[in-house]
């Protein structure tokens, strides 16, 4: 077990130093302040330095900092499918990816609302560069995508990482979250890349690698916000690919897109558990036998179910129908939630630059034009 040290969690018999080690830290305090507004410095520290296990972090601390995000920055969460999942059973969450840290925190306190098995998740370890978010990382159960390797350095990192992921799939009980590409979607094309389905085919060792994948038993998550808390941020990037230029982050960047994340407003937001994957493989297994072919099928189906269940919100339409110049969509939004989101765009965007509004646009219209790909979604 000791060949997961580099990229595993605590356990929990390292938890409680852990915790003792980083209480006094000042980020630690701005976290336990804002969850806990009304409480004593020593109440919470003493709370703290009774812990145990990752569950009770989880579950005593950061859910209940959760709850407060919403509260503060959100109209609220809703979600739909978590009837299909069975408890004490352990699944593979392939979602597609808007927020560093809240999109798996909300499903985890879903999972936890429904009584159902939380979720180790996958983090780049570029986001835990300091040692407090290393440390925070590792309490809530995060395990580390190793980023920047040479092609012979990610070759070892996705099987260790495959292993890791079967490991605790199919030996701890333990359900997984991983998006469905690296890094989060900046457009609005939520897309699966076939390289992450690569990498969790190198811990089979089944023949046929859709009876692994079965095994594995993967359900399709899709998440939306009605407010990306992050779009602006994103825009950078987004143009400088639309002028062929390679995209250099600033040094604090991921620091704070981690921060508007959580304290950006959202609004609305949704997530939809799809069906698990099963009769999907089946068919998959029957009519191809070539395990690359294999793989993008699977992509498709993943795609397929995380793009039909995708919620779509009125600033879907109105972005879609302000790109397009149309009112196909006018009577999903109302005027004021138009204007409202107008002013958005005011403030974020300068209207002189045309590539970013059209940016800007493409990330909440998007949605919309790959779910009209399907007949009577909308």
């Amino acid at each position: 077990m000791q060949k997961f040290d580099k990229i595993r969690p605590f356990y929990d018999a390292e938890i409680n130093e852990a915790i003792c080690s980083s209480i006094n830290h000042p980020m630690m305090k701005a976290l336990m302040n804002f969850t806990f507004p009304d409480t004593e410095d020593n109440v919470w520290k003493e709370q703290l330095k009774k812990t145990h296990s990752i569950r009770d972090f989880q579950c005593n601390f950061i859910y209940q900092s959760v709850q407060k995000v919403l509260e503060k920055s959100s109209d609220g969460l809703s979600t739909s499918g978590f009837e299909k999942l069975e408890k004490n059973t352990a699944y593979l969450f392939i979602s597609n990816h808007r927020d560093i840290i809240l999109d798996t925190s909300l499903l985890n306190a879903s999972l936890f609302d429904h009584g159902l098995v939380m979720t180790a998740s996958a983090i780049g370890d570029n986001l835990v560069k300091k040692a407090f978010m290393h440390t925070l990382a590792k309490l809530n159960r995060n395990f580390l995508v190793q980023r920047g390797l040479s092609p012979r350095e990610m070759l070892q990192s996705s099987k260790l990482m495959s292993d890791y992921i079967g490991q605790l799939l199919l030996r701890e009980n333990r359900s997984v979250w991983i998006a469905q590409r690296e890094g989060r979607t900046k457009d609005g094309n939520d897309a699966t890349h076939p390289g992450v389905l690569k990498m969790l085919s190198m811990g089979s060792t089944e023949e046929n690698l859709m009876v692994y994948f079965k095994k594995l038993k993967i359900v399709p998550v899709s998440i939306s916000y009605e407010y990306d808390p992050t779009d602006a941020l994103k825009m950078p990037q987004l143009m400088a690919e639309a002028n062929n230029e390679i995209y250099i982050k600033e040094k604090n960047e991921d620091f704070m897109t981690l921060l508007s994340g959580i304290i950006g407003q959202k609004k609305h937001i949704h997530i939809h558990i799809g069906e698990i994957l099963n009769t999907e493989l089946d068919i998959i297994n029957a009519e191809l036998d070539n395990s690359n072919k294999q793989i993008q099928a699977l992509a498709q189906v993943i795609d397929d179910s995380i793009l039909k269940s995708y919620k779509l919100w009125p600033t879907n339409f109105i972005a879609y129908d302000i790109l397009y110049k149309t009112d196909k969509f006018s009577a999903f939004y109302t005027e004021n939630e138009k204007s409202l989101f107008e002013r958005r765009l005011e403030i974020k965007i300068d209207g002189n630059n045309s590539v970013a509004l059209e940016g800007f646009l493409n990330m909440y219209a998007n949605p919309v034009v790959n779910k009209l790909k399907y007949q009577n979604v909308i």
